[in-house]
């Protein structure tokens, strides 16, 4: 199913490429789910998951790519170590404003992750709920491993072109998006960054998905991240999948769908 509308939308000043499914039978009150992609993501490599959320949810999907990533406009400031926090104010609201959702359900992929928490923790009136993929809560040596391996494995000038094509067949746009992800994380600057004071405000049910062989992190990510605040007990939970590594909605997608809508039928049962 492709996107019922592609649009560019206005953030801070930049252009930023929105995709919306939009489901012919959602209830006007339901949360719409907006996705959060990864350090190397875009909206085209979320392939046909987007659809296939929005057919099992029930929900408007809606992807878009940060500012200096797949079809956005070129972002020519290097990320700071506030990054992942300053996403919310940055992207997530002017496209919440845009498309008017009033309250959104977050899912964010491995760092899209560590910004959806940081977006609810930040602005509790329009989340609704926050699914996590991957995501990282801390610096863990494993992910600073993956990611030196992955730095490596683009010394190659066929992964970099191969990234290419999902950032506007544009090099240096494929090369920033690459050294936003690798010299961000591996800079003495970010050693102690952590999403702990971001959980700890947290005000609404979370899930916290994660492979038991994801190479950027070890299952304390989903363990941390359910771990929220004791006033709201028994609203966070995590799942493992088995031989599962760093992105389960492409290698095990009916999972994923079921764990979501699991999580959504118990915390948003009356719709």
């Amino acid at each position: 199913m492709d996107p019922i509308a592609r649009k560019l939308i206005d953030a801070q000043g930049r252009q930023m490429h929105v995709c919306v499914w939009t489901h012919p039978t959602q209830a006007q009150a339901r949360e719409a789910i907006v996705l959060l992609h990864d350090s190397l993501g875009a909206v085209e490599l979320w392939r046909d998951f987007p659809a296939l959320l929005c057919e099992r949810s029930g929900r408007t999907a809606v992807v878009y790519d940060r500012p200096g990533f797949g079809k956005s406009e070129l972002n020519p400031a290097r990320l700071g170590r506030d990054f992942i926090r300053d996403e919310a104010s940055a992207s997530l609201l002017p496209l919440l404003d845009n498309l008017d959702i009033e309250k959104a359900i977050l899912f964010g992929h491995s760092v899209g992750g560590g910004m959806a928490i940081s977006a609810a923790a930040q602005f509790p009136d329009r989340i609704a709920a926050v699914i996590t993929e991957s995501a990282q809560a801390f610096v863990e040596d494993r992910t600073l491993e993956g990611i030196r391996a992955a730095k490596k494995n683009f010394e190659d000038p066929a992964q970099l072109a191969r990234l290419a094509k999902y950032h506007g067949n544009d090099l240096k746009k494929a090369q920033w998006v690459l050294d936003a992800w690798t010299e961000t994380w591996l800079s003495p600057e970010f050693a102690d960054w952590s999403l702990k004071e971001d959980l700890r405000k947290l005000q609404c049910p979370v899930l916290a998905m994660h492979g038991d062989q994801d190479e950027f992190g070890s299952e304390l990510h989903p363990k941390m991240i359910a771990g929220l605040p004791s006033a709201f007990e028994g609203q966070g939970e995590y799942v493992m999948f088995e031989g599962c590594g760093h992105v389960p909605h492409r290698e095990k997608p009916e999972l994923v769908l079921e764990a979501v809508a699991k999580f959504l039928d118990k915390h948003f049962p009356e719709r």
